[in-house]
């Protein structure tokens, strides 16, 4: 992504700031593993989409005051013992190229410098991404630093940013659909490899070392999120991360992958028998879900409720496994459909936007996921794809995944 996409994305997020205030972004640090060892940063996202940087520990501020608006980021100073160690520090010449910010500062003057801020009497207002997914949920920078205001500055507003930034993220520029075209020609191979290697007797990591090949071989370090692959009964654990599995002959794989490019997410899901031959049964299940996908995208357009996508996918799925005897009513989909038809994908893979109760808009990509859990035939899989909102209709943007039987029949027998 250039300097110019993350300056106007910051523009607009200054353009609906109130006047007299401040925000303030952590990009976030990499929880520790063991006693001297971290895992793998992840750059929070909301930063990511605002500067375009993925080094941990920095800081951006900007202030509006009068309607100016002055903008900083805190950077980690060198340390070259430390970075022998644990890799370089971002400079400052590379920050000002990415981000487009040319006042940037040691985040040593961190404290100092937003204190001097908050006691000038120009703020009336702090804004802090404040996302957490559940309450009990450990407390991050963003978090820790609205309490320090709180206690130290009892007179200021503190307010959540975050829904002005899911608005943002809701449409999609036209480098983020560039990206997560490029992000699917490396899904695409990694998703081949699986169904080219797949043999009866093998394990759910020899699938995964095939994607995560396929994957590094591209220069995609690592995934859009962490790999569900699975095989057999395993296949009824929706978000299953062991990989310890078996396939035995005639066992279907599910699998639910992505790889990310510049930040943008993919997310599809496709399921195979691992013996390159689709039974009767496989066969009748996942023909109704390909065939509720395909209606699904020939029905999405603007103006169309996000709610109403999961309704229908529900609906018309069920009258796909009334006609094969499963059903006889919809009051009993819920035995084979276990979770929501769709779900926006971006920088997050369930990606955080403003869209709840609203119209479809060109621009919008989510994923339609059309998952069937017969625990009684054995047999879980989910077809899922990318859809991208054109001005008049939806574009498949993992179109070129193989997707139907004969296609995936055919990979497989190569």
């Amino acid at each position: 992504m250039t300097a110019e996409f993350h300056k106007a994305n910051r523009q607009r997020l200054y353009a609906e700031m109130k006047d007299g205030s401040a925000v303030v972004f952590f990009s976030g640090s990499a929880p520790r593993q063991s006693a001297d060892a971290y895992y793998t940063f992840f750059t929070n996202r909301n930063f990511l989409y605002l500067t375009g940087i993925k080094f941990a520990g920095l800081v951006l501020v900007a202030t509006k005051i009068g309607g100016n608006v002055q903008e900083s980021i805190y950077i980690l100073p060198p340390d070259l013992m430390k970075e022998r160690w644990t890799g370089r520090r971002p400079k400052a010449d590379e920050v000002i190229a990415q981000s487009g910010i040319t006042d940037i500062r040691f985040v040593e003057n961190f404290e100092n410098d937003i204190h001097r801020v908050l006691n000038s009497g120009n703020v009336q207002r702090v804004y802090l991404d404040l996302y957490r997914h559940t309450p009990d949920e450990g407390l991050d920078e963003a978090h820790r630093f609205a309490q320090t205001i709180k206690t130290g500055y009892p007179f200021l507003t503190v307010e959540n940013i975050l829904p002005i930034l899911k608005r943002l993220r809701t449409l999609k520029a036209p480098c983020e659909i560039d990206a997560m075209r490029r992000a699917m020609t490396v899904t695409r191979e990694g998703i081949l490899r699986m169904m080219r290697a797949s043999h009866p007797g093998m394990y759910e990591y020899e699938y995964k070392a095939e994607f995560d090949y396929a994957l590094t071989g591209a220069g995609v370090l690592e995934p859009a999120f962490h790999s569900i692959i699975s095989a057999g009964e395993n296949n009824f654990c929706i978000h299953y991360d062991s990989y310890m599995g078996q396939a035995k002959d005639g066992d279907m794989i599910l699998n639910d992958v992505g790889a990310q490019w510049d930040g943008e997410c993919n997310d599809v899901s496709r399921g195979w028998p691992c013996n390159g031959k689709y039974s009767k049964e496989q066969r009748m299940l996942y023909e109704c879900a390909l065939n509720t996908s395909n209606y699904m995208f020939s029905i999405i357009k603007p103006g169309m409720l996000m709610d109403d996508v999961d309704k229908t996918a529900r609906r018309y799925c069920c009258e796909q496994l009334k006609k094969i005897g499963l059903l006889s009513s919809y009051d009993e989909i819920g035995k084979y459909m276990w979770h929501g038809g769709a779900h926006h994908v971006g920088y997050d893979v369930h990606d955080v936007v403003d869209a709840l109760g609203k119209p479809i808009a060109p621009n919008m990509v989510f994923c339609v996921d059309i998952g069937i859990y017969a625990e009684d035939l054995g047999i879980g899989f989910r077809v899922e794809d990318n859809c991208l909102v054109t001005p008049t209709g939806a574009e498949n943007l993992s179109a070129s995944v193989p997707r139907t039987i004969e296609d995936i029949e055919a990979v497989m027998a190569k």
